[in-house]
């Protein structure tokens, strides 16, 4: 038997989103999503020249470097 979607919404009713996410919870996961992440966006010059999150992180160690060496 071919199951009928909702003329209204044109899914089917296991896909009825107010169903789906009665129990659910805004923003259940956001702190612990945020206690793991440091995101950065690079502006599109420096975007050309480190292309990849290793590339950027040995820059950033040596200017770390860089700057306790001026201070010494």
């Amino acid at each position: 038997m071919k199951k009928v979607a909702n003329k209204e919404t044109g899914l089917r009713a296991e896909y009825d989103l107010r169903t789906l996410l009665s129990g659910a919870a805004r923003g259940k996961y956001a702190k612990s999503y945020h206690a793991g992440t440091n995101l950065v966006l690079l502006e599109p010059d420096v975007r050309k020249v480190f292309r990849d999150e290793k590339s950027v992180n040995e820059a950033l160690r040596l200017v770390i470097e860089l700057r306790k060496v001026g201070r010494a």
